[in-house]
């Protein structure tokens, strides 16, 4: 049996090795050996402008009118966006709005729902 690492995403022991990295196959989540070698990914929290913890999957809403860069559409005060997948950077929420489509946001700008 291997030796190597269970995903810390999914916990599968499919995990496979490629390089510098550790695969999934299950979640395609890749992490690095350094990472894996500390025990744990360093996550940062990310919270709604009141201060509530977000975590992949919640619901918010929307609290300020959000004008879509390219676009004349805006994204419209208390606009519920459902299945959020929270992401590294500047616009820390990726997520898909009715009618607008695949967008990311700031987490400053919504609202637990």
């Amino acid at each position: 049996m291997s030796d190597l690492p269970k995903c810390p995403s999914c916990n599968s022991a499919y995990t496979y090795e490629d390089g510098g990295l550790y695969i999934c196959p299950e979640c395609a989540h890749e992490w690095s050996k350094d990472a894996a070698a500390e025990g744990t990914e360093q996550k940062h929290e990310v919270r709604d402008s009141v201060g509530n913890v977000l975590t992949d999957g919640d619901s918010v809403t929307v609290i300020k009118d959000l004008k879509v860069k390219g676009s004349s559409s805006v994204v419209k005060v208390g606009t519920k966006v459902k299945n959020i997948r929270l992401v590294d950077g500047d616009h820390d929420i990726d997520c898909k709005i009715d009618g607008i489509g695949a967008m990311s946001l700031k987490s400053e700008f919504v609202k637990k729902a």
